[in-house]
């Protein structure tokens, strides 16, 4: 990963992670949390072009020292959390940013192959489950469709949340099985661990990444994202 070791999380420590490193924009909380829900569940597309653009702020962070070349994989959502959603966010947001980032940095070449991960069973959500319980929910959900289209090519993966950093290991073990060079990472938000794990607690650590949806007003919408347009290059994290 691209940061200190003392800056990584317990279980990035004890256990470091088949990719390079992951970048994201922002914490998810507040104004973020509810503009990606808002993206989400009340299906508000028009808001992917902003969060694109802040999502392309936080790939800009790996442009120092990732490939010149890649392929930008966003994270698939399974069939039959497609036709409920009619959409994946990832790949939303992957398609805005690469078009802020053809802007800002022409030189790097980043192409979109949405279809080469697959989701091959539905798994539960992962909001409020140990780190233990997601990487045991996202085990060998993933797998490429066409390996020879990765095969010593350099990937990014990219998803709207990260939190422990489970579904993206899923991933990345996929994408480099499958004999792609590296995995990178990058997601809109990273979610806050809100409870430490602990012989004291009796439980693992828990994160704050709840899904609890409340469909929002034409107002509340524009309240959200005026919140969120104050966000800057500042608030971004790498980890």
């Amino acid at each position: 990963m691209g940061t200190a070791t003392s800056a990584l999380c317990r279980a990035c420590r004890l256990a470091p992670p088949p990719f390079e490193r992951a970048v994201a924009f922002a914490p998810y909380q507040g104004r973020m949390k509810q503009a990606i829900h808002a993206l989400k569940y009340d299906r508000l597309h028009p808001a992917a072009r902003t969060l694109g653009r802040m999502l392309a702020e936080a790939i800009a962070q790996l442009a120092a020292e990732a490939p010149g070349e890649m392929l930008v994989i966003p994270v698939p959502l399974h069939r039959s959390k497609y036709a409920q959603r009619g959409f994946n966010q990832a790949r939303s947001l992957a398609v805005h940013a690469l078009e802020h980032l053809a802007r800002s940095h022409p030189q790097w070449r980043l192409t979109l192959a949405s279809s080469t991960l697959m989701r091959l069973r539905a798994t539960d959500s992962q909001a409020g489950l140990t780190p233990h319980m997601r990487r045991m929910n996202v085990r060998g959900a993933f797998s490429v469709s066409d390996p020879a289209a990765v095969r010593s090519r350099h990937v990014l993966v990219i998803d709207d949340i990260l939190t422990t950093g489970a579904t993206a290991r899923a991933a990345a073990q996929a994408l480099l099985k499958a004999g792609a060079a590296s995995v990178w990472v990058a997601t809109l938000a990273r979610a806050r661990r809100v409870n430490e794990f602990g012989r004291k607690t009796g439980r693992g650590a828990s994160f704050d990444d709840s899904e609890d949806v409340e469909l929002l007003t034409d107002d509340s919408q524009a309240a959200i994202f005026e919140g969120v347009s104050r966000f800057s290059s500042h608030d971004q994290r790498s980890f």
